[in-house]
């Protein structure tokens, strides 16, 4: 599975390393990605989201149910 947030979407994005000498290669700047297990109560199981850090404060803020049904909604996530 690739370095994508099922809740937030974020992936890796492209940019520079620039040295001293202001020389520029390519890198990647990764998501910061959690793997981690959240409890439905309504159906009575759990469910396992590669979910960044800020997916994480967001599911702290808004509940999991409103945050899934948001990542559904947004094509992020295809069944929970």
């Amino acid at each position: 599975m690739s370095k994508i947030c099922q809740v937030t979407g974020k992936r890796a994005m492209v940019g520079n390393n620039v040295s001293h000498s202001k020389r520029r290669t390519k890198r990647r700047f990764y998501p910061n990605l959690f793997k981690k297990k959240y409890y439905l109560p309504e159906e009575e199981r759990w469910i396992s989201l590669k979910i960044s850090a800020a997916g994480i404060r967001l599911i702290g803020k808004k509940g999991l149910i409103p945050v899934l049904k948001e990542a559904k909604e947004k094509g992020y996530i295809l069944n929970y």
